[in-house]
């Protein structure tokens, strides 16, 4: 098997510093040009750590069982390495998020020139997995994002990752400049794998996505070792979609767990007042559904999100 590592974007910083975004490729050892190509991604928001132990367990599992290796995968763990350095979600120097810059520029400031490497990069594959995790103050259960325009292409690989949830958005929507959507432009399949919480690794949901990898690499033709049988999907839209927002300020304390199927009315939990030990709202379940999405930092200020709950009905 073909092990290689290679600098994508190497660009001088101040203090005598350069920021190096790499690659590492793995391939069988003879070729024959005809190869199914699949790119993984993470790190463009330095706080998410997830796509590190995902892409670790990737590289792992295929390096142990490398004979079953019949494809080209293209791991790039950190788009983003000086925010994970710091720690931050943004891209530190500019306090821009990364995930807003693509395709770039080659000629452009430091992010957009690294954004422009990356596509160029990534282009020609056949898919592209971008791997997040949410903000730190919500949870999110393992799910797959798709813009409308591209579920005729994208649709079929999104449900064998394993996931409980494909949430589908209207392209109207989506602000040009991420990575996903770059890629789709230029045709390659993209898209968004989401699961956790920023700055904590969420290890079951993890080895569940890494089943959903694998399960695609054995379908698209890149991988013939044994693989798990993976859970098919809810398919939602914006409409089958209950956002829950505070609508008052404290201490969030929650009644209900993440990812647990909720009745219509069922108390979701309730925000109190801290210096005068009263309860300023109590919070209840729009619709009967699944909450997939749930408050993590209990500090909220009114409008703060609580939960977003799908509710287009659940077998």
């Amino acid at each position: 098997m073909k092990r290689m590592i290679d600098t994508v974007v190497s660009v001088e910083m101040l203090v005598e510093e350069v920021m190096r975004i790499k690659k590492n490729r793995l391939a069988p050892d003879e070729s024959t040009g005809k190869e199914k190509r699949l790119c993984i991604a993470s790190g463009s928001h330095g706080d998410e750590l997830c796509g590190q132990y995902i892409c670790y367990q990737v590289i792992r599992r295929i390096k142990e069982e490398f004979s079953n290796l019949t494809g080209i995968i293209d791991i790039y763990p950190a788009l983003n390495p000086l925010g994970l350095d710091a720690q931050s979600r943004d891209f530190p120097l500019m306090d821009v998020d990364m995930n807003t810059v693509f395709p770039g520029d080659d000629d452009g400031a430091i992010l957009e020139h690294a954004a422009s490497r990356i596509i160029r990069d990534m282009a020609g594959a056949d898919i592209c997995l971008d791997i997040h995790s949410s903000n730190s103050l919500i949870r999110e259960i393992p799910q797959v994002r798709l813009n409308d325009d591209v579920i005729e292409t994208v649709m079929p690989y999104a449900q064998m990752l394993n996931t409980e949830l494909v949430w589908i958005h209207p392209s109207t929507s989506v602000r040009p400049g991420s990575l996903a959507y770059a890629l789709n432009s230029i045709g390659v399949k993209s898209m968004v794998i989401e699961a956790g919480v920023a700055l904590r690794i969420d290890y079951e949901y993890c080895e569940q996505i890494v089943e959903g990898i694998f399960s695609l690499m054995k379908q698209i033709g890149i991988w013939q070792g044994e693989v798990k049988e993976v859970r098919q999907p809810i398919t939602a839209t914006d409409g089958d979609v209950w956002f829950v927002n505070a609508e008052s300020s404290g201490l969030f304390v929650p009644n209900i767990k993440h990812s647990m199927k909720v009745k219509k009315g069922e108390k979701i939990g309730t925000i109190v007042d801290v210096i005068t030990g009263s309860v300023e709202e109590k919070i209840y379940a729009p619709c009967d559904g699944l909450v997939f999405t749930f408050r993590e930092y209990p500090a909220v200020e009114e409008g703060a999100l609580i939960a977003r709950i799908y509710g287009g009905g659940l077998k």
